[in-house]
């Protein structure tokens, strides 16, 4: 029988009797968010701040995490989970930590990108918001040679403007920079049927933008935490599972996307267990190309969605 997660819980001397406004929502999986948390500390933004290591079992990183929050100015709550619950519910427990009218969910690994970034975040909440996503860029990330092939990939397709993403808003909404009104988000929350990595905060974007519009406007974070090549390819075979919930429910919005269009072409490429390696193998490659690499890795990504397609 599985022993039932517990958290244990601390908050700074600022926490008790404060009336937030906006809720600052950072889940952490032994990542130290330490720096995030030093740039969040604007006292004027009527916020607060709830950090969650999902079950990260660091005992260092949880310390580190624990004296931060203490010395905050702003009101802060640290939580911390006897094992790991994962992304969607992760989140989920996050929200129902919340005080604030409106919750910003940002990702340990993010770095704001102008000194007023939680006060122009606490603005678009003032305004009555149902949803907003603020964008990421690389502008922080030093380049590393182990990191280059996920920074050539980002930069193509994750680090775009807000005009280019209220193109298809809700394929653009991730949970490392987004703005939620409470209301919507006790309507709809994320699918705990997810697992692993992936396509769950799409999926709640399909779910939301039914009933509320997708606010995009350019108030960015640095996503710091690129992955080496091989880490990026663990991720994607993890998340195949959660594409293929994603077909299930909302076909008719991802058969639009490239990766589904992509899969649907290789479906029919015989010896698929010939040539699907290769792709990995080419992407993993470091002395390659980068371009020829990136295109491999959307091709082994796309090859591994061909069962949901």
């Amino acid at each position: 029988m599985t022993a039932p997660i517990t958290e244990l819980r601390l908050e700074n001397a600022a926490w008790a009797g404060a009336k937030p406004r906006l809720s600052v929502l950072i889940p952490t999986f032994r990542d130290d968010p330490s720096a995030l948390l030093k740039a969040l500390d604007d006292t004027t933004a009527g916020a607060e701040i709830v950090v969650l290591d999902d079950g990260g079992g660091d005992n260092l990183v949880a310390e580190r995490i624990a004296r931060r929050i203490e010395a905050l100015r702003v009101p802060a709550r640290f939580v911390r989970l006897s094992a790991n619950e994962g992304r969607a519910k992760g989140r989920n427990r996050l929200a129902s930590h919340a005080r604030g009218d409106h919750f910003l969910f940002l990702d340990a690994d993010m770095l704001p990108d102008a000194p007023d970034f939680l006060s122009r975040w606490s603005a678009v909440a003032e305004s009555g918001a149902a949803v907003a996503f603020g964008g990421f860029t690389l502008d922080q990330t030093p380049p590393r040679p182990d990191t280059a092939l996920h920074r050539a990939m980002a930069l193509k397709s994750d680090c775009t403007p807000a005009p280019e993403r209220a193109k298809a808003p809700e394929k653009h909404v991730f949970t490392s920079n987004l703005l939620v009104r409470r209301d919507v988000f006790e309507t709809i929350g994320f699918d705990e049927g997810f697992s692993g990595w992936g396509w769950e905060d799409v999926e709640w974007a399909m779910r939301v933008a039914r009933r509320h519009p997708i606010l995009h406007i350019d108030n960015t974070a640095t996503h710091l935490g690129l992955d080496p090549a091989p880490v990026m390819a663990a991720k994607y075979e993890q998340s195949a599972a959660n594409f293929a919930r994603v077909v299930a429910s909302h076909r008719e919005i991802v058969a639009a996307y490239p990766s589904y269009k992509v899969a649907r072409a290789l479906k029919g490429v015989p010896l698929r267990d010939v040539w699907r390696p290769v792709l990995k193998r080419l992407a993993l490659a470091e002395a390659a190309p980068v371009p020829l690499r990136a295109f491999a890795m959307r091709l082994y990504r796309a090859s591994l969605y061909i069962e949901a397609v």
